[in-house]
């Protein structure tokens, strides 16, 4: 075999070095070239999309931003800095006055130090949950898993601490104690619901459907007028019945029945193979689903559970319609004074945002989840 010559070297057989791939194929260019204009459409809608861009954003970018007014005691203070600039955008003066009426709602000015440690320890609390790398991770989980009655009792009070009244809760506080709640709870729920779907005693089997169909039947808003209002009749005369709990529990129970048929998918997409060699291997039934069958049905189910997990957290915003005042209902209620009336757009911006930063944080948190959990490679 002959020696190969490039550039004055000579390489024998086998000894050639790799050389780079085209410039034109990694990179940014390499990125543009594979996902925005490898084909006739992609092209058209790339253009397309480029297009609606330049129409949009500039006009957007001058509202939320350039043109905004970020100071001022009132709404026609505002107009009247537009006036005299020549423009027109944004008051976002009105969120400034009202940002800790958004975040907290009316809880007492004095006691929102809980608040803010309550939110601390939420996040010190799913970090070790979310990412198996955490330092010391055996040790936080058991941190994790008091965390729930920790901030229970911080946002409440009790025990020492002045208590406070739910109907003080508010704002953004509100929808994250409803979301979390909802998360943290339904997940579990939905699991063992669809187990006892696909049980094979009957009576077990019957109940959880039969949960499950009425549930995914009846819309979130029905089952929040019933907690908030018609529940009253079926308890005894006297009894107090804190309705944030009740709408904790409706709002859990109704995510449940949602994951418990994501979770049912993904436990029939699991070939019966596996359950067949987890028998063979003498595993009992909680033994082969908590090693075997439920590790892959949850991995294939990611999708579906966080698509859940969102829908729930957006619906949170339901509550205005029994009294709960989440980021809406604070908004409506702040409009309400004669001196920030006509600034809607504004408020249901600003709650846009929170919740696409939110809901977006979530679904990239999925897309790092299933990565890390692929086996196919």
């Amino acid at each position: 075999m002959s020696s190969v010559v490039e550039e004055g070297k000579t390489y024998e057989p086998g000894t050639y070095p790799d050389l780079p791939p085209p410039p034109s194929t990694v990179g940014i260019v390499g990125w543009v070239r594979e996902n925005l204009l490898s084909s006739t459409t992609n092209i058209v809608i790339t253009v397309l999309t480029l297009y609606f861009l330049w129409v949009i954003l500039p006009p957007s970018i001058n509202w939320l931003f350039l043109n905004a007014v970020f100071e001022g005691a009132s709404r026609d203070e505002c107009r009247a800095i537009m006036r005299e600039a020549g423009a027109s955008g944004a008051c976002w003066a009105f969120i400034g006055h009202r940002f800790e009426l958004f975040v907290y709602g009316f809880y007492p000015v004095e006691e929102r130090w809980r608040v803010d440690l309550s939110f601390i320890l939420m996040l010190a609390a799913i970090v070790p949950v979310l990412w198996d790398k955490t330092p010391q991770r055996g040790k936080m989980m058991i941190g994790s898993a008091l965390a729930p009655f920790v901030i229970g009792w911080l946002l409440i009070g009790g025990f020492g601490l002045e208590t406070v009244p739910t109907d003080k809760f508010g704002g953004f506080m509100l929808t994250l104690v409803i979301g979390v709640t909802g998360i943290v709870g339904s997940l579990p729920l939905g699991i063992a619901l669809a187990l006892g779907r696909q049980s094979h005693l009957p009576a077990l089997r019957i109940v959880c459907v039969v949960f499950i169909e009425f549930i995914r039947g009846v819309p979130l808003i029905t089952l929040l007028f019933v907690a908030s209002t018609m529940l009253n009749y079926f308890l005894p005369p006297g009894t107090t019945f804190d309705l944030l709990l009740r709408v904790l529990i409706m709002v859990t129970l109704f995510a449940a029945a949602y994951l418990a048929e994501v979770v049912r998918g993904g436990l029939q997409a699991i070939p019966k193979g596996q359950i067949e060699a987890a028998d063979a291997m003498g595993l009992k039934y909680w033994q082969s689903m908590r090693l075997i069958i439920l590790p892959q049905a949850l991995k294939i189910s990611i999708p579906g559970i966080v698509n859940t997990f969102i829908g729930l957290y957006k619906d949170t915003t339901l509550v205005i319609i029994i009294g709960l005042f989440d980021p809406l209902g604070v908004g409506r209620a702040s409009l309400a004074d004669t001196k920030w009336q006509g600034l809607s757009t504004e408020v249901y911006v600003f709650v846009a945002i929170f919740f696409f930063v939110s809901c977006i944080a979530m679904s990239r948190y999925s897309l790092y989840l299933e990565k890390k959990l692929h086996t196919g490679h």
